[in-house]
């Protein structure tokens, strides 16, 4: 598994992890907020990207990403829960990496694809049961750029 850093390239996710460490350890005393969202695009495959956020409040951002491509996916509601497992796997495995250095302490957010407005609606009580059952915090459009800006931006 590799991401892919707009500023350094393609990196694993032992060195984008330790990307993280030393954006937050560069201002320690700022407050950060780790972001995952994920978004996709059906063509004649369906591509996901999940974006990961290292948001330094008030402050600025960095962000890096993964792309997977999977066959072509029919289905609205399939396409948004494999979106949302998609996000809770890269967040479980950066809040083990953070529990495994004793960075327990940063906040993850999984934004979803999802709003109020559109056929997305009827899913919002579903995923977002699936993410802070997971124990991450929840955000929907409008409040989910993770995914409808960061993601979006790249799986076109």
């Amino acid at each position: 598994m590799y991401f892919i850093s707009p500023t350094k390239g393609k990196l694993s996710f032992e060195e984008m992890m330790q990307d993280i460490i030393n954006y937050i350890t560069g201002l320690p005393h700022s407050s950060y907020k780790i972001i995952i969202g994920s978004d996709s695009q059906v063509k004649n495959q369906t591509c996901y990207i999940t974006a990961v956020i290292v948001h330094r409040m008030g402050k600025g951002a960095k962000y890096y990403y993964r792309k997977r491509t999977e066959p072509k996916v029919k289905s609205l509601r399939q396409k948004i829960f494999y979106e949302t497992s998609l996000s809770l796997e890269v967040g479980g495995l950066i809040t083990r990496y953070f529990s495994q250095i004793g960075h327990m302490d940063e906040q993850v957010e999984i934004h979803i694809d999802v709003g109020k407005q559109g056929d997305t609606k009827d899913l919002i009580k579903e995923v977002v049961g699936m993410v802070t059952g997971s124990g991450f915090q929840a955000k929907i459009k409008p409040d989910a750029y993770g995914a409808s800006s960061v993601a979006d931006k790249h799986s076109k």
